[in-house]
């Protein structure tokens, strides 16, 4: 039997990490949660875990009320997080938070030896060469949970790394595939909070309509795999039926490809190598028909643009992009800007953050606060 601790278990990817957890006999030692203590009290008597977090601190109150009799040891805040990542007896840790949060539970993790199953893409984002470096150094194998990582993770099994000319990353095109920045100028939250074929949280969702996640995924996917730039191909791909695909020396091309549901790579990171029955429906290449595949457009999606242009030049830029674009799509969600506002604030910080080396976790975490107080200002200027 697997043991493994979840961070975000109140989450979309969380709750269906439980699911597969479930149909797997996989034990739960620990549980985390930002706010939504009431769900983290049901997972935490429905599976028996040890350990619980809430993240937001004012919520322990609800959490303690919730769980009274039950022998749970209750944690808080990020060193809540850090306690859950360094279990002793724990052969996983899902990290599933959304945002730099993710980043120091990961470290943390690394540095006692636990393997990570990874959906927090803003770890790699942020932080990945220090991350990739430590891991390395312990022997600590990451595991990708995002689709598109996960399908490339796939397409390198029995084959050798240096053999590999360059990956093709898929992209769905999100809610506004087609449009121009003139179509989008009046977008509503809840236009781009209606995604095509994924249901996920509302952060990555604003993410995946702005393309900015396609552009997380793409330096997450230099730091993963030790690729260039110059490598990676996006290509938008409507259906999300070929998650991603490997282009090796000799011209072969290697696709996964199956149905739009998460469990499927959620799954495969928590039991690799091994493949059991999945809980969700067979894909049929004949229900669909018709696969297409387009070039994606980078005059209209600024975030994209920024990503690339912050993954080239490497350093403190990708915590730079990740930082602004969070504090954007808060703002975004609060009604506090406009929807295109989101890539002009990321290309603005972007332009206006002096790059250094990536060398600590502490260099990280400054670019990150100053690239949100930028931001900040930048939301002040135009809302007024």
């Amino acid at each position: 039997m697997q043991t493994i601790s979840i961070l975000g278990s109140t989450g979309s990817i969380g709750t269906q990490s439980l699911e597969v957890a479930k149909k797997h006999n996989i034990r739960i030692k620990a549980l985390a949660a930002h706010s939504n203590a009431k769900l983290l009290a049901e997972q935490v008597r429905q599976t028996g875990a040890e350990y619980a977090c809430i993240y937001n601190e004012e919520k322990l109150p609800e959490l303690e009320e919730a769980l009274n009799g039950c022998d749970t040891k209750l944690l808080t805040g990020m060193e809540g997080l850090k306690e859950i990542a360094a279990l002793d007896g724990v052969d996983k840790l899902l990290n599933s938070v959304v945002g730099m949060v993710g980043l120091e539970p990961t470290l943390t993790a690394i540095e006692a030896g636990v393997d990570i199953a990874l959906a927090n893409k803003e770890t790699l984002v942020a932080g990945g060469e220090l991350v990739m470096k430590r891991a390395a150094e312990k022997g600590v194998h990451i595991y990708p949970v995002d689709s598109e990582h996960s399908a490339i993770f796939q397409c390198l099994q029995g084959n050798k790394a240096e053999q590999v000319r360059g990956i093709i990353l898929t992209a769905s095109g999100g809610p506004f595939y087609g449009k121009t920045k003139v179509d989008l100028k009046d977008v509503t939250v809840e236009q781009a909070l209606d995604h095509p074929n994924w249901s996920m949280g509302s952060k990555i969702t604003i993410d995946s309509s702005t393309l900015m996640n396609k552009g997380l995924e793409f330096i997450e996917a230099m730091r993963l795999f030790d690729l260039r730039p110059e490598q990676i191909e996006i290509v938008v791909h409507r259906q999300s039926v070929v998650h991603s695909a490997v282009c090796y020396n000799d011209s072969s091309v290697i696709a996964q490809m199956g149905v739009p549901d998460m469990k499927i790579p959620i799954q495969y990171a928590l039991l690799y190598p091994d493949r059991f029955e999945c809980p969700t429906r067979p894909l049929s290449l004949t229900d669909y028909g018709t696969l297409t595949f387009a070039k994606p457009d980078f005059d209209t999606f600024d975030c994209l643009t920024a990503c690339i242009k912050a993954a080239g030049e490497g350093g403190i830029l990708p915590a730079a992009v990740n930082g602004a674009n969070e504090v954007a799509v808060r703002a975004f969600l609060d009604g506090r800007i406009k929807f295109l506002q989101i890539g002009e604030i990321v290309t603005h910080v972007l332009g206006n953050t002096e790059n250094r080396p990536q060398d600590s976790l502490e260099t990280v975490l400054a670019a990150d606060r100053a690239a949100r107080d930028f931001a900040e200002r930048e939301i002040e200027r135009l809302s007024n």
